[in-house]
């Protein structure tokens, strides 16, 4: 599996095009803004956009979504039933946030965790990571050694719980239960910033560390 890093937005945050490389269809994570953008990197990629998976209900992670879903046709997968809330209140974010008008929507499909996300050869396992979120989700590709961890994880740090619905302990519990017996070789995108594996962060994050 290929992947390309798409910063969007002022806030930078991460969206993520997955791709099966011998077929060519390909995922998006969280485009939360630039949809334009995001169209012409499509385009230049050269793929088939078959759905697009969200790990959360926040504004800056899901800002596109329902203009790129109206584009391609394309199912919005994700997250966890538990950010209902948060995708009913996205008008109410746009504005606070001084973001353009965002729609509230639900996906076509709620994802629980040990559910599977298939495009061409490739298999996202489903993993739910509460404490950021409710409904917080993590994508993980064990072939590629790869997971997509939204606002969980940061290198250094964690996500934020001082948003409704967030809980630090639970946070914790996530990435500890969840993501550390993945293995320490599993690299991850964050939702915002640089990369890094989980064995660094159990090593030096001072938030999660061993």
């Amino acid at each position: 599996m290929r992947y390309r890093i798409i910063p969007v937005t002022s806030y930078q945050q991460n969206c993520s095009l997955l791709i099966c490389e011998k077929t060519q269809q390909a995922v998006i994570v969280d485009p939360g803004g630039d949809t334009d953008a995001l169209i012409k990197i499509i385009a230049q990629e050269n793929v088939s956009l078959q759905s697009i998976l969200l790990t959360h209900g926040h504004l800056d992670h899901v800002g596109g979504s329902v203009a790129l879903a109206a584009h391609y046709d394309l199912p919005i997968i994700g997250p966890h039933q538990g950010d209902d809330f948060w995708l009913n209140a996205l008008p109410e974010q746009a504005r606070h946030f001084s973001f353009p008008h965002c729609p509230a929507f639900t996906p076509t499909r709620w994802l629980n965790h040990g559910d599977v996300v298939e495009f061409g050869n490739e298999r996202l396992d489903v993993f739910h990571c509460p404490g950021h979120t409710p409904g917080h989700l993590v994508f993980v590709n064990r072939s590629a050694k790869l997971a997509l961890v939204g606002d969980v994880l940061f290198k250094g740090s964690i996500g934020r719980t001082d948003f409704p619905g967030g809980d630090h302990q639970t946070l914790i519990d996530s990435i500890r239960q969840n993501l550390w017996p993945l293995g320490k070789d599993i690299q991850f995108v964050p939702g915002h910033g640089a990369m890094s594996t989980f064995g660094e962060e159990m090593r030096s994050n001072p938030y999660v560390h061993n």
